[in-house]
């Protein structure tokens, strides 16, 4: 059997999506307050980023990977308007209900699916715009989903993968010992569950770096792709463009 990461665990690659699922399925109530408290806010601000980039026009068509609690899909909805669309989706249903619930107390009424971003149930060619924040890394097959995304988007279209990424060397030592000391600890004082968070520190250290991200990007449908570092590197933004 093949298998594939865990965060530092080895398990079957059969078993990485439900772990996944289990992981949010235990943060999912509490997943906005522990955003806040351990990036203290800057989450926004990177998302607040990944819109400017986006720079959606009225009447565009927006699929949002991995939505989660709807961050994403409520800011692309107020750009592209009451003739666009954007679809909010997740492979974790616990996650998207907090995020329909949330989206509908705004007023907005998106269309809402669970679905696997390696088997994405949509025509080619069909969106202007593809998102995933803070998904990609937890995905088995990323070069599939890739392709996938790829699939979906129309020609030129352009993807947004929003993911941390490889700090700056001067900041490594502290942000490993924040990532490993210190944010199981908030995890276990805020949401009851360190090891939730014991696996997010973990499966940031083995996605790909931006260098890799961006190679991975240009094999799997992507003609162009540059990369935006925020925050030193803690984060990064690449945005490609559909062959």
């Amino acid at each position: 059997m093949s298998t594939t990461h865990f965060g530092f665990q080895s398990v079957d690659e059969t078993e990485k999506a439900s772990r996944v699922r289990g992981v949010f399925d235990s943060v999912a109530s509490k997943y906005d307050v522990m955003n806040d408290l351990m990036s203290m806010g800057l989450h926004r601000v990177w998302k607040a980023y990944t819109v400017m980039v986006a720079n959606l026009k009225p009447g565009q068509q927006v699929l949002d990977i991995a939505g989660g609690t709807g961050d994403l899909a409520m800011a692309f909805a107020k750009q592209v308007g009451a003739t666009g669309q954007v679809v909010h989706t997740d492979i974790n249903e616990a996650m998207l209900r907090v995020g329909r619930e949330r989206l509908i107390n705004h007023g907005l009424a998106l269309p809402t699916l669970v679905c696997d971003a390696e088997k994405l149930p949509f025509p080619d060619a069909h969106f202007d715009l593809v998102s995933v924040a803070f998904g990609l890394r937890n995905m088995t097959h990323k070069d599939a989903a890739l392709r996938e995304m790829a699939r979906v988007l129309k020609p030129r279209g352009r993807l947004l993968v929003l993911e941390f990424s490889k700090v700056a060397e001067p900041l490594r030592k502290p942000y490993d010992w924040y990532s490993f000391k210190i944010l199981p600890k908030l995890g276990q004082l805020v949401a009851g569950d360190a090891n939730s968070y014991r696996y997010l520190a973990e499966s940031i250290r083995m996605h790909p770096d931006q260098k890799e991200l961006k190679a991975l990007m240009k094999a799997n449908g992507f003609g162009h792709v540059d990369v935006h570092n925020l925050t030193a590197g803690v984060v990064a933004l690449h945005v490609g463009v559909k062959c």
